[in-house]
C-alpha cells in the first residue's frame, strides 16, 4: 500500500487545524483620538486599560493620539481615556471590545466638548462622566 495518500491526508487535516486556531486570535483594533475642541484649545489624553497605562498625551487641535493592540478572546478588552481641557475634566470609554469590535477595526474619535464622535460612523456619544 503507498502512504503517499495517506500522509498527504494528514498533512492536509493539520494544516486545517493551524489556520482555525489562528482565526481564533483576534486581528489588532486600531484607536485614533483627535482633538476637535476648536481652535486653540489644547486637549490633555489619559488612556488605561486593566493592563496598559498609555501616559499622557498633549494635543494641540486637530493632532491626534493612536495606539493599537490585540483584543482579548474573551471579548471583554477596555481601554478608558481621562480628557481635559480649560480647567474641564471628562473620562470616555474609549474602546469597550462588545460594543465596538463588530463595526470598528479602525475607530477614529472627535473628542469635542460635548462628548466623543466615532467620525467614521457618524455616531456621538456622551461623556461619562
Amino acid at each position: 500500500m503507498n502512504p503517499l495518500p495517506i500522509t498527504c491526508l494528514l498533512h492536509l487535516l493539520l494544516l486545517l487545524v493551524v489556520i482555525d486556531a489562528f482565526s481564533l486570535i483576534p486581528k489588532k483594533a486600531d484607536v485614533q483620538i483627535y482633538n476637535d475642541l476648536g481652535s486653540g484649545t489644547d486637549l490633555i489624553v489619559h488612556c488605561k486599560s486593566k493592563d496598559d497605562d498609555l501616559g499622557e498625551q498633549h494635543l494641540g487641535y486637530r493632532n491626534y493620539f493612536e495606539f493599537r493592540f490585540r483584543p482579548s478572546i474573551f471579548q471583554n478588552t477596555l481601554f478608558y481615556c481621562n480628557f481635559q481641557w480649560n480647567g474641564i475634566t471628562h473620562w470616555f470609554d474609549i474602546y469597550v471590545e462588545q460594543r465596538d469590535k463588530p463595526f470598528c477595526s479602525q475607530c477614529v474619535w472627535d473628542i469635542r466638548p460635548d462628548g466623543a464622535c466615532l467620525t467614521n460612523y457618524d455616531l456621538c456619544l456622551p461623556w461619562s462622566s
